[in-house]
C-alpha cells in the first residue's frame, strides 16, 4: 500500500501534515551500508589509495616509483636524500565516484594516522599522540599533497598524457556553483568541502557540524563548498537558501581529502567528526583560564559565524517564520497606555531517541511539569505583581505566554501545554489519533489494510529511515538500505527537516526566554542563533537537564 499521499494547497503558506505508513522499527542499517566483503576505494574521488606496502614492506608497486624505502635490517638511519616521504601509493581509476560513502572516508583517515606512524617509524621518530596534546594546527613534515606530489612525477597528473580524470571521479554536487559564471577564475588555492552525509538521522549535528565547519573555513582563510550529493534531506537549497560561492574554482575532485588537517584542499563530514571536531579541536578553541562558560566563546563564535551567513531558509518557509513571529509577538503586546508588554517563553521538548544527560531522567524524558514550573517562574521574576508598580506587571503577565515546539506530537495535547500555541503551524507531525480509520462490518470480509503508524513518542532514527517504505518485506528493507531514497521519501524527509528548521528559527527569533534540554542538539542551535549576548550574557536561554553549560558538540569519543 503506498504511504499517504500530503495534501499540499496552492498557498503559499498551506499547512502540512507529515504521516509515516506503517513500519518496522527494528535497528536498521546504515542506509549507505556496504557488505564485509566489498572493496572500499581509500581515495577522495578518482583514486584509490593502497598503504599496505608502507604497513607490511612487500614489494613496491610495479608501476610506481618506491616511495619509501624498506627498512633495513640494522637500525640505520634513512637516506639523507628521503628528506620527506609520501604517505600513499595511488592508483588511478575511473571506478569511483565524488564523494565517496562516509565509511570509505573513515577508513582512509584511520589508515592516514597507521601510515603517519610507520613512516616516522622509518626516520627513527615517534609520532605525537592526540592524547598526548597533539597541536591541531601541527603539519606532518612527511606529507605530500595531491597536486605537490603529482608535480615530482610521484602520482600521475595533468603532466602524464597517459593520465586523465574520469567524468565520474568529477561527479559529486557543490550548492550554488556554475561553471559557467567561474569559467575565468582560478582553482582556489586552499579550500574546505562539506559533505551533508551521515548515518545519523537527526539534523541538529549535521548543522552544528556545517556551521562550525564554515567558521573554521572563514578563519583558516579557506574556499568553502556544501556537498548535497547524497544528503537525507534532499537538495540543500530544497530547505535553504544558496550559500555565499567563493570567488573561485572548487579544486579537481581526487585533490580533496579528508586528512591530514592540514591538506590544501579538505573533506569534512560525520566520518571525520573526531579529525576535525576532536580533542585537538576543543585544546585549540578552548579558553583554558576560564572556568565558566567563557571558555566556550570561541567555539561559539566560530558556529554563530557559519549561523549568520548559512541559516537562510527557503523563501516561502522565511516569510512564514517572519509573519509568525510578528503575530506571536502581536499576542504579547500589552493594551495603549501600559508600559510592559507580555513575555513569550519558547519551550522545546525532544523525546524520542534522544534522552536526557540528567542521570535520574536517562532512561526516559525530563517531566513536562518541569518545562512549565520554569516558564512559570520566569513570568513571575519578571512580572513580580507585589513589587512597586504592581498593577502594569499584572497587564503584563496576564499578556505573558508560552510557545511549543516538540518532535512528539503527544507534548501539544499534554495538560501542562494544550492551551499553548505550537511555535509553527505550516508542517506538522502528525499523531495516529489525527488519522482514524472508517469502521468497517466485522461480519464480512474485508481487504487487508495496514495500520497507519503515527509519530508519536518523538523522532525515531528507525522511523525516518523507513519512510515512504512499503509494510511488505519491511525486515529485508530495513536490513539493506537505499543509497538512493524514492523521490516521495526525499519529499517527506525534506518537509520534516524543513518542520524542525521553523521550529528552531521561531522559537529562537520570538522568545523572550527559552527553556530546553541540552541533551538535544537542537537546544545548542537555539542558543547560537539567540546569540552569545542575549544566550548566554542576559541568561535568557535557560537548560533544565542538568548543571551543563553550552557546547557545541557533545564530546567525540
Amino acid at each position: 500500500m503506498p504511504p499517504p499521499a500530503l495534501d499540499l494547497t496552492h498557498s503559499t503558506h498551506a499547512k502540512m501534515m507529515v504521516i509515516p505508513p506503517r513500519l518496522n522499527l527494528r535497528r536498521a542499517a546504515s542506509y549507505t551500508g556496504t557488505s564485509t566483503n566489498e572493496k572500499v576505494p581509500l581515495s577522495s574521488s578518482s583514486s584509490r589509495f593502497s598503504f599496505n606496502h608502507l604497513l607490511f614492506s612487500p614489494p613496491p608497486s610495479p608501476g610506481l616509483p618506491a616511495l619509501v624505502p624498506r627498512p633495513k635490517k640494522s637500525p640505520v638511519a634513512p637516506p639523507a636524500q628521503s628528506s620527506r616521504q609520501v604517505k600513499v601509493d595511488c592508483v588511478h581509476t575511473p571506478s569511483y565516484s565524488f564523494p565517496l560513502t562516509t565509511k570509505e572516508y573513515a577508513d582512509i583517515c584511520a589508515k592516514c594516522h597507521e601510515v603517519a606512524m610507520h613512516v616516522r617509524e622509518l626516520h627513527g621518530k615517534s609520532y605525537p599522540s592526540q592524547k598526548a596534546g597533539l597541536n591541531y594546527y601541527y603539519q606532518d613534515p612527511y606529507f605530500l599533497d595531491v597536486n605537490e606530489a603529482e608535480q615530482r612525477g610521484l602520482l600521475p597528473g595533468t603532466q602524464d598524457r597517459t593520465w586523465r580524470i574520469s567524468p565520474r571521479a568529477q561527479e559529486g554536487h557543490l550548492v550554488g556553483e556554475s561553471k559557467s559564471t567561474l569559467v575565468d577564475q582560478p582553482v582556489c588555492g586552499s579550500s574546505l568541502t562539506f559533505v551533508l552525509e551521515t548515518p545519523d538521522a537527526g539534523l541538529g549535528t549535521t548543522l552544528m557540524m556545517l556551521w562550525m565547519a564554515y567558521g573554521l573555513a572563514q578563519k583558516e582563510k579557506r574556499a568553502f563548498f556544501i556537498d548535497d550529493s547524497r544528503w537525507a534531506y534532499g537538495e540543500y537549497t530544497g530547505i535553504f537558501k544558496a550559500p555565499p560561492v567563493p570567488h573561485c574554482q572548487s579544486p579537481p575532485r581526487h585533490e580533496m581529502l579528508p586528512c591530514p588537517r592540514h591538506a590544501r584542499h579538505l573533506v569534512v563530514s560525520a566520518a571525520t567528526a573526531k579529525e576535525t571536531f576532536g580533542n585537538s579541536f576543543a585544546n585549540e578553541y578552548e579558553v583554558p583560564q576560564k572556568r565558566d562558560q567563557e571558555r566556550e566563546r570561541p567555539m561559539f563564535d566560530l558556529a554563530r559565524t557559519g549561523y549568520e551567513a548559512l541559516f537562510h531558509l527557503n523563501q516561502d518557509d522565511h516569510s512564514y517564520v517572519t509573519s509568525r513571529i510578528i503575530e506571536l509577538r502581536k499576542k504579547a503586546k500589552a493594551p495603549q497606555g501600559h508600559k510592559h508588554d507580555g513575555t513569550v517563553v519558547g519551550i522545546h521538548v525532544r523525546h524520542g531517541d534522544q534522552h536526557p544527560f540528567e542521570y535520574q531522567y536517562r532512561g526516559a524524558y525530563i517531566p513536562l511539569n518541569l518545562y512549565a514550573d520554569k516558564a512559570r517562574e520566569i513570568i513571575e521574576d519578571l512580572h513580580n505583581t507585589s513589587a512597586p508598580g504592581g498593577g502594569e506587571n499584572v497587564v503584563a503577565k496576564q499578556h505573558s505566554f508560552t510557545v511549543i515546539a516538540s518532535d512528539d506530537p503527544e507534548v501539544y495535547d499534554s495538560e501542562e501545554f494544550k492551551r499553548s500555541p505550537r511555535a509553527q503551524e505550516m508542517i506538522k507531525l502528525a499523531a495516529k489519533a489525527q488519522t482514524p480509520q472508517p469502521e468497517q462490518d466485522r461480519h464480512v470480509m474485508h481487504k487487508f489494510v495496514e495500520e497507519t503508524f503515527g509519530w508519536e513518542g518523538g523522532f525515531f532514527a528507525s522511523m525516518f529511515w523507513n519512510l515512504g517504505r512499503s509494510g511488505i518485506n519491511s525486515d529485508s528493507a530495513a536490513a539493506s538500505m537505499p543509497v538512493t531514497p524514492s523521490a516521495e521519501t526525499t519529499r517527506l524527509r525534506s518537509f520534516i527537516g524543513r518542520a524542525y528548521l521553523m521550529d528552531l528559527a521561531i522559537l529562537a527569533h520570538g522568545s523572550d526566554a527559552l527553556i530546553c534540554t541540552i541533551s538535544a542538539t537542537g537546544c545548542r542551535l537555539m542558543a547560537v542563533m539567540m546569540g552569545w549576548e542575549k544566550a548566554i550574557n542576559h541568561g535568557d536561554w535557560v537548560n533544565i537537564d542538568g548543571n551543563y553549560q553550552w557546547a557545541g558538540l557533545t564530546p567525540l569519543s
